[in-house]
């Protein structure tokens, strides 16, 4: 085993047994019997041991990601991804807190990784037409609601102490994200789907132009297109919502009105 591989295993052996997730490179040093500038030659500094050690740990889950076979439909990827997200942080939650910690001030490959893969899902349930947003967008969604989450369930295992949050959580997340007749709890009514009916094949239409090859559009006009898709994904829902909330309200207020007339 060579030297850069003993550090790397000892560090996270040391940070799975720490309290509190935090190891000392004196400590990481001591245990792999190495010399400091031995280990800053190999990871620069501590950040950079920690950022290593994440990714050496977060490996192994990725690799069940990488390796698995696309279901027939994204949304089940989509809600496995998330389950199997939350079990990870709860079977190693020092290096799951160490991941997402504010204390890393880059994050590890293992992070950026993870969320490409969560974003290639989202993609492909937009070429379904599933997608009510655009699936960058869907992706900051679903990953910070996933990470929030499980963060609270590790951080914070006092205060919550039931797991089926997770699903509650993730059924709420999908419901926005995805059109109603493929949300987690089963469609919300023809007017919640006609609402959503054009950003979601903005969604669709965007991803489809940007895998094609000859869609007969110069450079610019796939810009300005892409542009147009992107925000037609991004606002229609929102904009609709109120306009409909609005239209609601006068409705309200005229019958008010004639009431008391």
């Amino acid at each position: 085993m060579s030297t850069r591989a003993r550090i790397l295993e000892v560090a996270a052996r040391l940070v799975a047994e720490s309290p509190n997730g935090d190891v000392s490179t004196r400590a990481v040093c001591d245990a792999a019997q190495v010399g400091a500038p031995a280990l800053y030659r190999h990871f620069g500094d501590k950040e950079g041991l920690l950022s290593a050690v994440v990714d050496y740990g977060f490996d192994k889950y990725l690799e069940t990601k990488r390796q698995r076979a696309a279901a027939d439909d994204p949304i089940e990827d989509l809600r496995k991804g998330w389950d199997s997200h939350v079990e990870f942080a709860l079977d190693n939650p020092n290096l799951y807190r160490l991941m997402y910690s504010p204390a890393m001030r880059t994050p590890p490959a293992a992070a950026l990784e993870s969320h490409e893969i969560l974003t290639r899902d989202l993609r492909r349930a937009a070429e379904e037409g599933k997608l009510r947003l655009a699936p960058e967008a869907a992706a900051q969604v679903v990953m910070s609601a996933n990470v929030g989450v499980a963060l609270m369930l590790v951080a914070r295992p006092s205060t919550f102490t039931d797991r089926d949050t997770s699903r509650r959580v993730r059924d709420a997340v999908h419901a926005t994200v995805f059109t109603p007749d493929v949300a987690a709890e089963g469609g919300t009514g023809t007017r919640a789907a006609n609402r959503t009916r054009l950003p979601a094949a903005a969604a669709q239409l965007n991803v489809l132009l940007g895998r094609s090859a000859e869609s007969g559009l110069s450079t610019a006009e796939v810009a300005l297109m892409t542009e147009w898709l992107r925000r037609l994904s991004t606002t229609s829902t929102t904009s609709t919502t109120s306009t409909t909330s609005t239209a609601s309200t006068a409705s309200t207020t005229s019958t008010t009105s004639e009431d008391d007339t």
